[in-house]
């Protein structure tokens, strides 16, 4: 139990992490203000760290993990750049990455709860990085 549950723990976090990396690349070359893109690409690092250690707990299991659910990321892809088309601003991309942090945490303290007999160190990845997207939703506030 404890070993699948943590399995199914980290491959939430895999399909998390690309899921972020993924949304911050699409809204990068949108911004133009230097300390909003630092911002954000500083988190994108840190999702980059975490996708590591993800892959290497997962590679301990023999899990190749998982990509995040195709309809839910070509949705987000649609809304965007439907948005972005309309209002190419540093308010709409703060406004579209603060909506992708909400649920990202939403979801990920859903599988956290889910998956109670997860091990450890697969919790500690799992609020690290509920953690970073609740502190990057907190950041770029001000550009709202």
């Amino acid at each position: 139990m404890i070993e699948q549950d943590t399995i199914k723990l980290l491959r939430e976090c895999d399909a998390g992490v690309k899921m972020g990396i993924a949304s911050i690349d699409d809204v990068l070359e949108h911004v133009d203000s230097d300390a909003f893109h630092k911002k954000l690409s500083d988190c994108k690092k840190e999702h980059d760290q975490l996708q590591c250690e993800i892959q290497q707990l997962l590679g301990k299991y023999k899990d190749e993990g998982k990509d995040p659910n195709p309809i839910a990321k070509g949705m987000s892809w649609v809304k965007t750049n439907m948005k972005l088309g309309m209002d190419d601003s540093n308010a709409t991309v703060a406004d579209l990455m603060t909506d992708g942090c909400n649920m990202g945490v939403k979801s990920l303290n859903r599988y956290l709860n889910q998956y109670k007999a997860a091990d450890e160190v697969s919790k500690d990845i799992t609020k690290r990085l509920i953690n970073l997207e609740e502190k990057l939703a907190i950041d770029i506030r001000q550009y709202l």
